[in-house]
């Protein structure tokens, strides 16, 4: 019996009603719980994380009593990650040498500039991926390189986050917490617990956890097919719950070994976007204004559903000037635009997946992103450009989404004549310069190189299948993604070119430091006050008001900066197939 277009509508409406309701019940729970965490209250895994939290401070000599200023706390995440890096790179330069290399299967060499490229990738929670994994990557490279810093960038983006948030909720005082003891307990109290969880569902579902060797198998044909094989649950669990990215295979979630079924689909959506949505009220508890949170969550979940409407919208309404496409829905036909996308979740756990990992910083795509429609792929885009405030990465989500409301509380103590407050404390002139430098980071950064790309012989050489208007849509989508430490990418840019390899990685450094360094050194600013009482003027930061104008100016914001160049992509290659 032929499916109405209603009855699929009810049924992409019962699963997005389902993974939101889930995640907004999980936000209480779980942010209560990272609150104990970073707060040193009792948990439920101190009995086993507490002893080795200890052994952990003994052998590397750390003081866990002794805190740290703004500078010094981002001179240890800089330190971290720099050691993080070239510690990957050694990996990826050597692995040749090292256990479960395959020659006959890993083909794709590893040059110098791809080496450089994956190891800032991946200590930045980018992991772009500019090479197919099953061919290039031994399983100890996955395992004990790639796996590995998806655990320990995973960590210093939230430990990161957590000394934020406590900048703004102190008074008075310096300091804002210790960077290795935040690092550590992220490690044990939160992602590690979280990824066996994790691990165990996706290997129930079907996702492989061995080190076999490629199975070679006959097809129909009388050809030879290798099938890669793998530790693959362990890095798809972490890739999603750090909100990292990457995947073991080159199609990445599309892959049936990393991503099987669309129950499979719908858990490792909720795993990347369930610690990041619970940041908000670990915030609101720190700050002791659980209101506060609750406000940043209810804008970011607003904007995330129009996101997703927009985006399902797009790919149901098929173009009629696409040969083969069909808005139609029966029994052997799902409707709308399904090129590039796996029948198994239909366009509707497609349409969610994109939603969710182009918000956070979780490239992990279950389609090709360059098969969605012009609007499709505008959707996605602009859920980069906004800058991770939608949910975010972890740490760097909640971060990302204050220090915009912060910007907001500044335009609207100018427009009614007051000094600026946020949570009782005066934004005041240095304030504001870390704020100014921290809007302007991502406009300048993503047009600029995209100017570039778009202009040099470079970068116009990675446009392998198109030009146009959808040539600079790949081009500022692969910048945008990398600056927003996302990783995901239009296929038919080729970026494993020495052009894109420095320049991406120019992207992934500035996302990742250009915008740590000035919200830090603005919450150590913060933490420096006393809080304020509100009087009759204060502009109270809790309301429905303002979360209207926080909503408001984030779409002006975004559309002041990209406008222009989205006219010449997206928008124009939209209009040119009504021609």
């Amino acid at each position: 019996m032929p499916r109405t277009g209603i009855a699929m509508n009810v049924y992409s409406a019962v699963q997005y009603l389902l993974f939101v309701v889930i995640v907004t019940v999980c936000v209480k729970p779980l942010g209560g719980y990272m609150h104990r965490v970073f707060a040193r209250r009792k948990t439920a895994l101190d009995r086993l994380c507490v002893p080795v939290e200890r052994w952990i401070y003994r052998l590397a000599g750390i003081d866990p009593t002794i805190e740290m200023d703004a500078g010094q706390y981002l001179i240890s995440f800089v330190i971290f990650s720099v050691i993080c890096t070239l510690f990957l790179y050694a990996i990826l330069r050597f692995q040749r040498f090292l256990p479960w290399f395959f020659s006959q299967y890993q083909t794709t060499p590893l040059t110098p500039d791809l080496s450089f490229n994956t190891a800032i990738s991946f200590s930045t929670t980018t992991t772009w991926q500019a090479y197919a994994g099953e061919t290039t990557m031994s399983y100890f490279s996955q395992m004990v390189g790639l796996c590995t810093q998806n655990f320990l960038a995973g960590a210093a983006g939230l430990a990161v986050g957590i000394a934020f948030i406590r900048g703004l909720a102190r008074e008075s005082r310096a300091t804002l917490g210790n960077f290795w003891v935040d690092l550590t307990r992220s490690l044990l109290w939160v992602l590690l617990p979280g990824a066996l969880i994790g691990s165990l569902l996706l290997v129930w579902q079907g996702v492989p956890m061995n080190f076999h060797d490629y199975s070679v198998a006959s097809t129909l044909e009388g050809t030879s097919q290798v099938i890669p094989q793998g530790p693959v649950a362990a890095l798809e669990i972490i890739k999603n719950l750090g909100t990292n990215g990457g995947g073991f295979f080159n199609a990445n979630g599309a892959h049936p070994y990393e991503n099987p079924t669309p129950l499979s689909n719908f858990l490792e959506l909720l795993s990347i976007i369930l610690l990041p949505a619970a940041l908000t009220n670990t915030f609101g508890r720190m700050v002791q204004h659980v209101r506060q949170g609750w406000l940043l969550y209810w804008v970011m979940l607003f904007l995330f559903i129009g996101g997703l409407f927009a985006l399902h919208l797009s790919e149901r309404r098929a173009n009629p000037l696409v040969h083969g496409a069909d808005s139609r829905s029966s029994q052997s036909l799902s409707g709308g635009s399904m090129e590039g996308k796996e029948v198994r979740f239909g366009i509707d756990g497609t349409a969610l997946a994109g939603v969710v990992t182009s918000n956070t910083a979780t490239g992990s795509t279950n389609a090709a992103d360059d098969s969605f429609t012009s609007l499709g792929g505008m959707v996605l885009l602009v859920n980069l450009l906004l800058g991770e405030v939608i949910f975010g990465g972890l740490g760097t989500g909640i971060f990302s989404m204050i220090m915009t409301a912060a910007i907001a509380v500044f335009l609207a103590g100018l427009m009614i004549g007051r000094t600026p407050e946020y949570l009782g404390k005066q934004i005041g002139p240095n304030e504001n310069k870390m704020i100014v430098l921290y809007a302007l980071t991502g406009p300048v950064t993503i047009l600029i190189l995209t100017a570039i790309g778009i202009s040099t012989k470079a970068g116009l050489a990675g446009l392998t299948t198109n030009t146009g208007p959808h040539g600079l849509t790949e081009i500022l989508f692969g910048f945008a993604s990398s600056f927003a430490n996302n990783g995901q990418a239009f296929a038919s840019l080729n970026a494993n070119t020495l052009f894109y390899n420095i320049t991406t990685a120019a992207a992934m450094m500035a996302g990742r430091f250009g915008l740590a360094i000035p919200a830090l050194m603005f919450s150590g600013m913060l933490a420096r006050q006393k809080e304020r009482p509100q009087s009759r003027g204060t502009l109270r930061t809790d309301t429905f008001t303002f979360g209207a104008l926080l909503t408001t100016f984030l779409v002006v914001v975004t559309a002041l900066s990209y406008l222009p160049v989205l006219a010449l992509g997206p928008v124009l290659e939209h209009l040119l197939f009504k021609i």
